[in-house]
């Protein structure tokens, strides 16, 4: 199967390059503002994620009066009132929401963390596996400094974890496009 890159020509990507360093360079800049105001970002991704949230829950309503059988019925309207109760919550109290999404989020970290451990010690006997156990660990150990450091963190770990991806973002989208231009 032929992959997905091999049926545009690189002549296309060469002369689009220049849109690919604009975009890069917009993506960094709203990074570097982000990370100007880390409690606005963190704010932003919070309202970014309730407006999932409500988009999500609309549709498993709309789902929920699809399927057949008042049992499905109820689960599925169930979990779109759910969702959406969740999605309103962002938008009435934001700071008390990305609290809650600090703390899932390093719960999450822990979790993956001690998973990508336990899978680099399965890897032993192959070579690298030591950079994944080390990746694990990392990953437990920043989940932990998140969780210590809850509620207080809360203001600003979602910004922070915003602005460093648009920061990423910007930056590879502009080695893209710099290194398709020649």
């Amino acid at each position: 199967m032929a992959d997905v890159f091999d049926e545009t020509p690189t002549s296309q990507l060469q002369s689009k390059w220049v849109w690919f360093v604009g975009l890069g360079v917009l993506l960094f800049v709203c990074g570097l503002i982000a990370l100007g105001n880390l409690m606005l970002a963190t704010v932003v991704s919070v309202y970014y994620v309730g407006m999932l949230m409500l988009f999500g829950g609309v549709i498993y309503l709309v789902h929920a009066f699809q399927v057949r059988g008042w049992d499905h019925v109820l689960f599925w309207a169930l979990s779109g009132l759910l969702y959406v109760l969740a999605g309103i919550s962002a938008f009435v109290n934001p700071i008390l929401t990305s609290a809650a999404l600090t703390l899932f989020l390093s719960l999450a970290l822990v979790i993956a963390g001690v998973f990508r451990t336990w899978v680099g010690r399965k890897m032993k006997p192959a070579k690298g596996w030591g950079w994944i156990v080390a990746s694990g660990v990392i990953t437990v150990l920043a989940g932990f400094v998140i969780a210590l450091g809850w509620p207080l963190n809360s203001l600003w770990v979602l910004g922070l974890f915003l602005a460093v991806d648009l920061i990423l973002q910007g930056w590879t989208m502009i080695a893209f496009g710099l290194g398709i231009r020649s």
